[in-house]
């Protein structure tokens, strides 16, 4: 098919014109195959293109369709090449009948397609298809719109690049084939002359020779043979210029291998890191260069270039001399531009010398402009002499940048006049522009600034345009672009910017961002490969969008290795040749992971990532999907769902602000998608460069009278900082006007462009990708006015002071001074001495000791006369000038000093001036008397004080010429002096010091070591009082450092850094820095052995840094039984890794180990899934964190790996039991206050259907309900627990998901253990005693709530243990333990108490029976002569009925009987008797129903009053009787059978049963108990009483009812 053809501006692409066919096609698809009529159109339009470019027609031999000719396609054969093959005679006749012969045989021949096989063509194979390509040309218009020649001929390069590798490479293309003629065919055959033959023959005889000779040449080439050593073809030369300019060695070298070139500066290697900016090293295809910027004296030295490679090395060396320029005009304004440099001498070409005075005249001056106007800079150049044969060359620099000729900068030399012109200036045009006129190696320069403001906006309030918009990174599909923040921001803050793409070769721009982006870097996506793009950008704010920025330069969308493949090989023209080409298949391979993934950048917006394609990829090319996910998650999403990527880049947009994210990249291709890369760690989005600080000390200094030059100091922690902007405003306006609009770079700016007179204050901004800083603080005012000195920045300094003699001698005296107290606002560069005579005291005239300036403050004036008498006076100078000289000293006479003391020392000066303390310095004094110095005395006093008060500072003489004085008071103003002593005395104080003040000044700080991370030591300063000229100057013990070989001294602006190279103890002493120009900072620092052992200890670290750890490597094990080892780091940074060693061999992360390193919590971690005899061994964890490493073993031999292991089993087992039904708390016991054992169990992870077993002795025991499982607790109450049930308990839970059992052995010591309990909680459970009246006597008595054998009881009466006997028993009746005393006597009388032994401790109840104190009254009663406790009487009509009662209490108590809690006495029915004061008895003859009711009798003494009642009731009976019924509530008799209940815990109320009357043995002298008998010899014999029946119930209740069991809480104090 044939593919439109588009030839407007830009389309410099091959276009290629595809046919095709196959043997497949029906004889009806033939007919729409493009014919060469359908070709035509396109080649006629061909024709009509200027500077054609290739493009190729690839025809296939598998096509049945007619090969078109050269001549069809109307086609030159000036564009065929043969490719050395013998071509088939058919296609050959038909070049040949186009009658247009190929005249150039020069073209190299083209490579061959990829995997193409030669095939030769004979006149017999002519029926055979061949492939061959015939060339069709299109060009470009002759005029493109922005875009250079330059830039075009890029373009077409890389077009024609991509058109070469996709149309010859992957072997698409237009097939063609060539079908055989017919036998009946007639061969067309066309004469030609002779002449036409032999020059065919004679051209194919060259093209042979030609192609034989360069295969022999390629035979015989070998590396061996080309090795050779280097040598120079261009040497470097040496150069003389003027201060302050930049100069640049070149030379070329040839040898192989290339060899390396090193430049040295006095055999010293020149470091360009060292001194960034001031060196520039670089190698442009094979020219070397070495280019040193603003030089001065110290870059006077001899230069040397090496080359060596493996076969040798040789150098070639080049002076360079630095001169200064004697005149008024400062050396600092060179680069301000303002004015030219001196003459000089340059070297002509022409090899002989000749001084050229070059001048410039109509010099161009500070220009300023808008954008989109024409700024045109011109001056003219006087060159003399004027050699017609030898022209200048002209060029123009930007900043330091040569520029070029482009599009929108044009230059002209008319031959006298020199100009430039920016034909639309936009603000990337501002800048320091210098004009540089060259003549051979001699050049003079000229500069000036250029400013261009902002253009008006469209629109009120809008931002400026962004400027300096640049593509980085291109690739095949993507490209970052970046830009500059604009100065002028409309007043409203920048919301963001948009950036625009435009195609090359098209008008139609495309919004690449749908909102506005803040960072200004922004990555570009969806490219189409191979064509060409420019960019532009935008700004907007709350008022609107601002006008466009210039455009970039146009970039390719191209891989970076075909991008380099064009620059180093630039495509020829195409040439038509025949390409035989036989596609091999090949089998589609599935590529693997890409490797290296990496984020490079992240922003708020977006994270750009970057990657390396696979190592297996197959032969055609991959694309990319891209997949991210929430870091800590597995959910991966592609990103990039419809179309995968092409180059290794890719932005990925769309992220939540402050999340963390991990990405991985997978690979595809026609065969498929590959296994992703590993995946980043996780990249938090936000932006990782911050926005810088604002700039500080903003100072500015007066320069001319429309200029400041402002200067200020860099923002702490400052990030890839692209410049600064500088603003101004009138004093009082609040109107700040941008004083620069494109950022500048350094810390010095000059403002141009100010009204002369008025006051202006400053501020500045600094300004990087991520936006622009605050603004600094404003600066203090400044009025603009020339600076003294006709514009200079500085003024000569004020007369030195305070002249003496030092010594003197017969023809030469040595003088000392004082510095100037004013220096002008710069270094003072030297002094100068004049003297005169003084005849009998008239001075004479002034003359000059010195022609040169002297730095030093001491100096010999010669030739002087003896015994004359002189006067002196000192001028001192700097870069303004000479400053007034001193006022004349006082007359000295010239004469030999004869004295044997030392003179005085001179030049004391205070350093480090603090609140208590300050360092004086001071030098030897010249004259030392006629023996040695032997040490100094330093002498003080208050500044106020006498002359009487001078008083000295040490005792001994000091051996330094230093003196740290301490002690001094804070605010107190202070002169010092100094003496010289030697052998023979004290000699002559110095002069007296200026007075210095005692105190800290604000800002002052100290000299720091800093030990950085590579262990390198260094001593730091600070100073942020600088002046533009102000220097470091570092001391050791306050001598100047002259030897570099120990130390590394680098300053950069307000920071001054000394590194020692080589800590020892060479190095031990003071260390001092003084910040010239400045008043007096300075500081100094003490290295002593023990600080310098200090130092290298944390060198040490600092270069083996070694990650702390908060804890050593640990095994523990988990829940699962997996085994988890583990350590923690005390910090580790997001870069940190942790390497897992086993027995000395690296282990990964797999399915056996989980590896996990937490960078924010410093815990590093390895699970192991199973721990199994072969995992025993030695178990190490090795950390990285940068450069800081750490390792910790753990040795898992032997018993302690047994023990982990049987630890790890039995967790794995416990886990898996827990996977069901399970117990948290094994089976227990515990005794309730019921005195029942409750067997206890805590269980989990039960439900509806789980079961619960208990066995007993591998019994099930049955229980009476099911359990519920309330509160996960299981129980087995046993009630009335003795011996017979010991054993063994079990209990098993199980459902469907599994069974597990706990058992509870409770026998022997177990169960004794238990038996005590249970006989302790009876113990506590017990009653006090009570004492009851019995038919028999009287009875102690204690309920307890259950009664067991083991329960030992024993009584005490008096003390003394009880004897039993027939009269004193003791039983137990159910719950009841009583005592009865038959027939009580006044011996029973006393303290009874009862013993209850649980088998560890004894509990006791104790009762009164003294006689004294409250009374007690028994009553009984008798009903036909039998006696019993009365309660409750039912009684028949007409019986009668006795009750008796017998009494205790001291003194007798008073006895009265009550009925119905009335009183009543005795009558003829009723008889009432009290003998003996103990037995009363109340007697009733004939019982009636009247007689019902509640008798009570009452006794009563001083100690109080009992009460006991009885109840009787008269029934009517009308049949006869034998039954006499008893009841009796203290004996409770029945057959009763053990109950055992379950459940989660006991129900309320649940009463317990107990069973019948027991009896218990004697044992271990305790008493016995008896047990009362059966209930049934209990019951009284019925009584027949002749048709009337008495039933009776006895329930006695001496002082309370005996039915109720005393069931009171336990309390500590009752126990006993």
């Amino acid at each position: 098919m044939l593919k439109d053809l588009q030839l407007t501006r830009g389309a410099l692409q091959p276009i290629a014109v595809h046919l095709q066919q196959t043997s497949a096609l029906s004889p009806q698809q033939h007919s729409q195959q493009p014919t060469a009529m359908d070709l035509q159109p396109m080649i006629t339009l061909l024709h009509k293109v200027k500077d054609p470019l290739p493009i190729v027609l690839t025809l296939n031999p598998s096509a049945r369709a007619p090969l078109p000719t050269a001549m069809d396609l109307n086609l030159s054969t000036n564009w065929l090449q043969p490719t050395g093959w013998d071509l088939n005679p058919t296609v050959l006749g038909k070049l040949k009948n186009s009658n247009l012969m190929i005249e150039d045989q020069s073209y190299k021949m083209s490579p061959k397609a990829k995997r193409a096989k030669q095939s030769f063509v004979s006149e017999g194979k002519e029926n055979e298809a061949i492939d061959y390509s015939v060339p069709i040309f299109t060009g470009r218009e002759v005029s493109i719109s922005g875009i250079t020649d330059t830039e075009e001929e890029r373009i077409k390069e890389s077009a024609a690049y991509v058109a070469k590798r996709n149309l010859f490479a992957t072997g698409e293309g237009v097939s063609v084939s060539k079908v055989a003629k017919s036998t009946s065919e007639e061969e067309h055959h066309e004469k030609k002359s002779r002449k036409v033959a032999i020059r065919e023959s004679a051209e194919r005889v060259a093209l042979k020779k030609t192609l034989e000779e360069t295969q022999a040449f390629h035979k015989k080439l070998n590396q061996d043979s080309l090795l050779h050593a280097p040598e120079f073809v261009i040497e470097p030369r040496s150069h003389t210029i003027w201060e302050k300019q930049n100069v640049k060695f070149h030379c070329s070298v040839a040898g192989w291998p290339e060899p390396r070139v090193t430049w040295y500066k006095n055999n010293v290697p020149i470091d360009v890191q060292t001194h960034p900016g001031k060196y520039i090293i670089e190698n442009r295809y094979g020219l070397h260069s070495l280019e040193i910027s603003t030089c001065d004296f110290d870059d006077i030295a001899q230069y040397r270039a090496s080359a060596m490679n493996i076969k040798g090395e040789i150098s070639a060396f080049a002076s360079l001399v630095v001169k200064r320029y004697k005149g008024e005009i400062d050396a600092s304004l060179l680069h301000s531009g303002t004015f030219s440099m001196p003459l000089g001498l340059g070297v002509t070409p022409h090899g002989y010398a000749s001084r050229f005075e070059i001048s410039f005249v109509d010099k161009f001056d500070v220009s300023f402009g808008r954008e989109g106007e024409t700024i045109s800079l011109g001056c003219t150049v006087v060159i003399n002499p004027d050699i017609k044969r030898f022209k200048p060359e002209i060029q123009w620099y930007r900043n330091g940048v040569l520029i070029a000729p482009s599009k929108w900068v044009q230059m002209h030399w008319s031959g006298e006049r020199a100009a430039l012109t920016l034909n639309h200036a936009n603000k990337e045009d501002e800048g320091l522009y210098t004009l540089r006129v060259v003549m051979g190696d001699y050049y003079e320069e000229y500069s000036a600034y250029v400013f261009v403001r902002d253009a008006d906006a469209e629109i009120p309030g809008a931002p400026g345009a962004p400027l300096d918009v640049q593509c980085l990174d291109a690739n095949k599909d993507y490209v970052i672009v970046s830009w500059k923040q604009p100065a002028v921001d409309g007043g409203n803050p920048i919301l963001g910017y948009f950036i625009d793409r435009c195609e090359v070769g098209t008008t139609h721009w495309t919004q690449c961002n749908e909102s506005p982006v803040k960072f200004a870097r922004f990555p570009v996506t969806g490219l189409i490969e191979g064509r060409s793009y420019i960019f532009r950008v935008r700004a907007v704010n709350k008022a609107g969008v601002s006008l466009p920025s210039r455009v970039s330069e146009p970039v390719a969308a191209l891989d970076p290795s075909d991008r380099a493949r064009l620059r180093s090989h630039p495509s020829a023209p195409w040439t038509g040749q025949i390409i035989v080409t036989e596609e091999e298949p090949a089998e589609g391979v599935v590529p693997g992971p890409p490797t290296d993934l990496q984020v490079i950048e992240a922003t708020k917006n977006y994270v750009v990532l970057s990657w390396k394609p696979p190592g297996q990829r197959g032969h055609e090319g991959i694309m990319y999907f891209v997949e991210k996910c929430v870091a800590g998650t597995e959910d991966w999403q592609r990103v990039n769902t419809e179309i995968p990527v092409k180059s290794p880049r890719f932005a990925v947009f769309d992220l939540a602000e402050g999340k963390s994210y991990c990405f991985r990249v997978r690979c595809c291709n026609s065969a498929g998608i590959g296994e992703p890369s590993e995946a980043t760690e996780a990249t938090v989005v936000d932006d990782k460069l911050d926005v810088p600080k604002a700039p500080g000390r903003i100072m500015p200094i007066r320069n001319t009278d429309t200029s400041v030059v402002v200067t200020w100091t860099e923002p702490p922690d400052a990030k890839e900082l692209v410049g600064y902007y500088i603003e101004s405003s009138v004093v009082g306006s609040g109107h700040w006007e941008p004083c620069n609009n494109n950022p500048v770079k350094g810390t010095r700016f000059i403002c141009h462009g100010l009204v002369t007179g008025e006051k202006y204050i400053f501020r500045v901004r600094a300004v990087n990708a991520a936006g622009l800083s605050e603004f600094s603080q404003d600066s203090e005012p400044i009025q603009v006015e020339a600076a003294i000195g006709g514009g200079l920045l500085h003024a000569a300094p004020s007369p030195p002071y305070d002249i003496m003699v030092l010594e003197s001698v017969r023809d030469s005296m040595v003088l000392g001074w004082k510095q100037p107290k004013v220096t002008g606002g710069t270094e003072i560069t030297g002094y100068y001495v004049n003297y005169r005579e003084v005849v009998d005291g008239v001075p004479g005239k002034w003359m000059e000791a010195n022609i040169k300036a002297i730095s030093e403050r001491a100096y010999r004036i010669q030739d002087l006369k003896e015994n004359m008498v002189y006067q002196f006076q000192v001028a001192a100078a700097n870069l303004a000038g000479v400053g007034t000289p001193s006022q004349p000293s006082q007359p000295f006479k010239c004469e030999e000093w004869t004295i044997a003391v030392p003179g005085p020392p001179h030049d004391v000066t205070c350093s480090e001036v603090r609140q208590n303390s300050l360092v004086l310095l001071w030098k030897e004094p010249v004259y030392t008397g006629r023996s040695p110095i032997v040490g100094y005395y330093v002498d003080m006093k208050e500044t106020e004080a006498k002359e009487d008060r001078w008083k000295s500072v040490n005792e001994k003489p000091l051996q330094n010429k230093y003196l740290k004085i301490g002690g001094l008071k804070r605010g107190v103003s202070y002169v010092f002096r100094v003496r010289a002593t030697n052998q023979a005395g004290v000699g002559k104080p110095s002069d007296v010091t200026s007075p210095v003040i005692a105190e800290t000044r604000p800002g002052t700080k100290e000299v720091e070591v800093v030990v950085d991370d590579n262990g390198a030591i260094s001593l730091n300063f600070e100073c942020d009082q600088m002046s533009p000229n102000s220097k470091f100057v570092w001391s050791k013990n306050y001598e100047p450092i002259e030897d570099d070989t120990r130390l590394n001294i680098d300053t950069k602006g307000g920071k001054s850094k000394a590194t020692f190279k080589d800590l020892g103890e060479d190095d031990l002493g003071i260390y001092s820095c003084v910040v010239t120009d400045t008043d007096g900072v300075s500081s100094s620092y003490t290295i002593d052995e023990e600080e310098m052992k200090r130092l290298l200890a944390l060198s040490h670290e600092r270069k083996f840094p070694t990650v702390p750890l908060a804890s050593e490597l640990a095994a523990e094990i988990l829940e699962k039984g997996e085994v988890r080892f583990w350590l923690q780091a005390e910090k580790l940074s997001g870069n940190a890794k942790a390497n897992f060693i086993f027995n000395d061999k690296e282990i990964f992360n797999g399915e056996k180990y989980k590896m996990k390193v937490d960078q924010k919590t410093g815990l590093v971690e390895m699970i192991m899934d199973k721990l199994e005899d072969k995992d025993e061994g030695t178990y190490t964890f090795q950390l990285q964190d940068g450069k800081a490493t750490n390792q910790s073993s753990l040795v898992l031999i032997g018993d302690v790996f047994k023990k982990l292991k049987d630890e790890a089993d039995f967790q794995r087992k416990e886990w898996h039991r827990k996977q069901g039904p399970h117990f948290v708390d094994k089976l227990g016991w515990e005794v309730t206050d019921d005195c029942n054992v409750m067997l206890k169990c805590k269980v989990a992870n039960i439900k509806k259907e789980t079961h619960i077993l208990w066995y007993k002795d591998d019994r099930e025991i049955m229980v009476d309900e099911e359990h519920d499982f309330k509160d996960g607790v299981c129980t087995l109450l046993i009630s009335e627990f003795s011996k017979k049930d010991a054993g063994t308990y079990e209990v098993i839970l199980k459902d469907d998901r599994g069974k597990d059992s706990s058992q509870l052995k409770l026998k022997d010591t177990a169960f004794a253990d238990l038996m005590n309990e249970v006989c302790r909680r009876i113990a506590l459970s017990a009653t006090d005693l009570k004492i009851q009246s019995t038919a028999e006597g009287i009875r102690l008595y204690s309920y307890v709530t259950h009664y067991v054998d083991d329960l030992r009881v024993g009584w005490v009466h008096n003390d003394t243990q009880i004897k039993f006997t027939d009269r004193v028993k003791t039983g137990v009746t159910g719950e009841q333990i009583w005592l009865q005393i038959s027939e009580p006597t006044p011996q029973d009388k006393g303290k009874y108490t009862m013993e209850l032994f649980d088998g560890k401790t004894v509990h006791k109840k104790t009762v009164d029976l003294s006689g004294q104190g409250r009374p007690f009254p028994l009553l009984t009663y008798s009903v036909c002569g039998h006696y019993a406790v009365v309660g409750q009487e039912h009684l028949q009509q007409d019986l009668a009925l006795n009750l008796s009662c017998t009494v205790w209490g001291d003194p007798t108590p008073e006895v009265s009987w009550l009925k119905n809690e009335k009183s009543f006495v005795s009558d003829a029915n009723c008889i009432l008797k009290f003998e003996s004061g103990k037995n009363v008895s109340f007697t009733i003859s004939s019982v009636s129903t009247l007689d019902s009711g509640k008798y009570s009798i009452v006794v009563k003494n001083k100690y109080g009053t009992e009460i006991s009642d009885v109840t009787v009731i008269v029934i009517s009976v009308s049949g006869q009787t034998d039954t006499v019924q008893g009841h009796d509530q203290n004996n409770v008799t029945g057959s009763k059978k053990k109950k055992m209940t379950t459940g989660s815990k006991p129900k309320e109320g649940e009463k317990k049963e107990t069973a019948g009357t027991k009896e218990r043995p004697d044992t271990n002298e305790i008493c016995p108990v008896e047990k009362e008998k059966d209930t049934k010899s209990n019951q009284r014999a019925p009584k027949k009483t002749g048709g009337k029946a008495a039933v009776v119930e006895k329930a006695p209740q001496p002082t309370e009812s005996l039915d109720k069991k005393a069931k009171k809480p336990l309390e500590k104090n009752s126990l006993e």
